[in-house]
This record gives C-alpha cells, structure tokens and sequence, in this order.
C-alpha cells in the first residue's frame, strides 16, 4: 500500500512538473505600425503575439491571448531586429594594440561587453566574419551572457604577405624554429600557402564551429605588406576553400576590393564579396549571374573615417572611400544582391555608432530600401550557410508567424525618417531577442 501511494506521489509530482515545463511563455504587443522586414506599407493598427522565441500571429483584428503579458505599443513602429553581415566580435571593442599585443582573455571580455552594446543598439544578429567569437556566442546561446546572434567564420585566412599577414617586419624570412605568432596561436587569424595548406585551415575553422569560411582574395587596406590591386591566393587555392565548404553544406566569403580578384572568386564558387569598393561594372554583372552578393559597408572618409599610422595604409583608405559614392549607384543599377554591414575596428566609441553606419545608406537608398537591406535581405545572406545556419528553429529578418521573435519598438516611423536607427538609445523603447525583452522603455 505504502510503495502504491508513493508511486501514485511520484506520478503526480512527475505530471505536474511536465505540465508547468510545457507552458510557454505569450507576450502580447498591440497598438503598433508592423514593418514585417519585406513590404513597403505598413500593417497598421496591428497586434504581434509572442509565444516563447517565436511569433504566433500578427494582425490588424485583435488577438484573444488569455494569461500573456500585453504591452500597449501606443502607436510606435514595430521592426525586426536588425543585422550586421560584416561585424568583428573580437576587434570592434578594443584598441589595436590590445589585439595585437594583449592576452586573449581581455579580447574576449571586451568582446563579450561589446557584444550586449550591439544587442542593445538593436543588432540583434551578426554574421562575424574574423575573429574568435565561439566561446561569446556560446555564453550568449545559452543565456549566460547578453549579446545577439552569432553566425561565426572564425580565423580569416590569409595567405603570406596578404592581408592576414600581420606579422611584424622582422618575422620574414620565417625561421621555422619561431613559435607560432600570437594572433594565429589564439585562432584571431589564420595564414595558408598551397592547396593542402589551404585544405586544413579550412577544414580546421569548420572544426571550431564556423558557419562560413572567411578569407582574403585580394589587398587590404590596414595590412602594410600588401597593395590592394594585389590578388590573393591562386585560382586553385580559392577552389580549394570552396571545395572545402560546399563539403561542409556552407560557403566562402572573401575580402577583396578590385576587379580581378573578385573574377577569380566568383568564377571558383565564392558566394559574398566583401567590400568591393572598386569593382566595375562588368564584375558586378558576373556577379549577378552567379548569384554573388555585395556585402558593402557605407564607408566615407567622414566624421567616422578610419585612421591609420601609416601612410600606405591611409592612402589606400582614400583610395577605397572614393570608390563608395559610385559603387552603390552602381550596384543598384545592375541588380546584385547587396547586403549591410559595418567592419567597425579596434573603437569602442565608433561601434556605438553602428546604427548610424545604418543611416548613412539613405545617400544611395530610400529608407524601405535600408531597412529591408538591414533585415530580411541579409536574413537571406545568412541562408547561405545551410545546416551550418546555427538558428534553425525561426526565420530571422521578419515580423510574420513561425519567425523568431526578434524586435524592435521605435517611437517614430524609419520608413519616414531613417535617421531614427542612429540614435537607438533615444529611439528604440523596446528591444526583443528571441522572445526576451533586453529594454522596455514603454511607460517610464
């Protein structure tokens, strides 16, 4: 009798517990202007349920969600979250000489700080392309730390004397007696020389969990050794790293600025031509019937100009801004697929400008154009990846059922004003990742 009622407890305990394991969580937003991330028009007057992490509804007739917490939106505009495809976790938040002398455990950290400033600026997924993001994106995932998405390429790979070459002057000839170099013994960055070379790097940035491989095809502007007409790595070689990643279900990003290098990538397989500032018509064309994307940032030698020590560096960054003004035009004209993002390096206080980054596209772009680049376009971008996609269970990019829920409540219209998403501390009431709400500004 005594082991009857126990095991009677037991199940009790056991179904209870189930049941209270199985509630989910609704949050209900009514009162809001919904830009879903696609169309131009709004969905006005309407409501979005939040189930969990996901979105359940969004309509414009009121939504019964008896026991969900109901925020009243009064009238703001409801976004996605937004995207950087072009984001340094590791760089963005701490000096150059930190990076390149300091020990890895403050990188990381200033990582991880930098990474709950970019959730609370409204990005709410990055694609990394370089660095050693995977132990943040690991604490963020798991709820451990504050910070967005992570679609991690791990180390770039470069090859010597290219832009990945960070070495100091002295480190060439390579005396094979040396230990390996600081940021490549961390996995900051990476160098390969010869199809098997190329073939284990990137097989080893898969091996550390990346969604995509990043390497280098053409010159750089803040590496010394290379000028940027100079292509990188052979024919063979950028097959090899496409090889390597269609194995992988996932694909190649690459740096490059100008024509050749970007001919050479395309033509072997790359899927996302970062940068490409300096890149012809003619390129641009090739690019778009392979299906290439343009993944450019608004860079302008402004008020949030790089600057660099030396010289042949600041001369190739005039170089490059001066190309920005007609590439975008240009782009556009042609029809290749663009994508945004930032590459805001070693600058805390320029990171917090990522959203203005954002803003400066209306030079080129109307505000839907920007917001649509900002969200369901690079959502697409991030589709590239295949099953190495790590956010599998929602569409990002979008306001609509079955989406994460990831959003963003802004007082004011930025499909009327764009210069809305500068200013995030003032302008975003509330932030949204993965059904968490990070800021709620809604009634103080």
């Amino acid at each position: 009798m005594t082991l009857g009622k126990n095991l009677f407890a037991a199940a009790l305990i056991f179904s209870t517990t189930t049941a209270l394991a199985q509630e989910v969580s609704q949050t209900l937003i009514n009162n809001v202007q919904v830009f879903d991330g696609e169309n131009a028009d709004l969905i006005e007057n309407a409501s979005v349920l939040i189930e969990g992490n996901l979105i359940k509804s969004v309509s414009s007739d009121p939504i019964s969600a008896e026991g969900a917490t109901v925020i009243d939106g009064g009238g703001r505009t409801i976004i996605p979250g937004l995207i950087d495809v072009h984001w340094h976790t590791s760089y963005c938040c701490a000096a150059q000489s930190t990076v390149v002398t300091g020990d890895i455990l403050e990188v990381a950290i200033r990582g991880a700080l930098g990474s709950e400033s970019t959730l609370m600026r409204g990005f709410t997924t990055v694609r990394d392309v370089g660095g050693n993001p995977f132990a943040t994106k690991k604490m963020i995932d798991k709820g451990e730390l504050i910070g967005p998405r992570i679609l991690p390429s791990g180390p770039p790979i470069g090859q010597t004397g290219g832009h990945f070459d960070y070495r100091p002057y002295q480190s060439v000839p390579t005396n094979p007696a040396d230990s390996q170099w600081y940021w490549y013994a961390v996995g900051l960055m990476s160098m390969a020389d010869g199809v098997p070379e190329v073939t284990k790097r990137a097989r080893e940035v898969m091996r550390m969990g990346a969604s995509q491989i990043k390497i280098s095809g053409g010159g750089g502007v803040s590496s010394v050794y290379d000028p940027l007409d100079v292509r990188q790595f052979t024919r063979e070689e950028v097959e090899a790293f496409v090889e390597v990643a269609d194995t992988y279900n996932t694909y190649v990003a690459s740096h490059i600025f100008t024509d050749d290098a970007a001919r050479i990538a395309v033509e072997a397989g790359v899927k996302t031509i970062e940068h490409g500032f300096l890149l012809t018509e003619e390129t641009l064309q090739l690019m778009k019937e392979k299906g290439t994307w343009l993944s450019i940032q608004p860079l302008l030698d402004d008020e949030d100009g790089f600057s660099f020590d030396d010289p042949g560096s600041q001369q190739k960054w005039i170089e490059v801004t001066n190309g920005t003004d007609t590439i975008y035009p240009l782009a556009k004209k042609v029809g290749v697929k663009i994508a945004f993002g930032t590459d805001i390096l070693f600058d805390p206080a320029l990171a917090e400008r990522q959203g203005a980054f954002l803003a400066k596209l209306k030079r080129w772009f109307t505000p839907y154009e920007v917001l649509k680049m900002a969200t369901s376009e690079n959502a697409e971008l991030l589709e590239l990846a295949g099953p190495r996609h790590p956010y599998q269970d929602g569409a990002l990019g979008v306001i609509k059922p079955g989406a994460y829920a990831d959003l963003i409540l802004v007082d004011g219209n930025p499909l009327e004003d764009i210069d809305l998403v500068a200013d995030p501390h003032t302008n975003f009431d509330l932030i949204m990742k993965d059904g968490v709400i990070y800021k709620n500004e809604i009634g103080k």
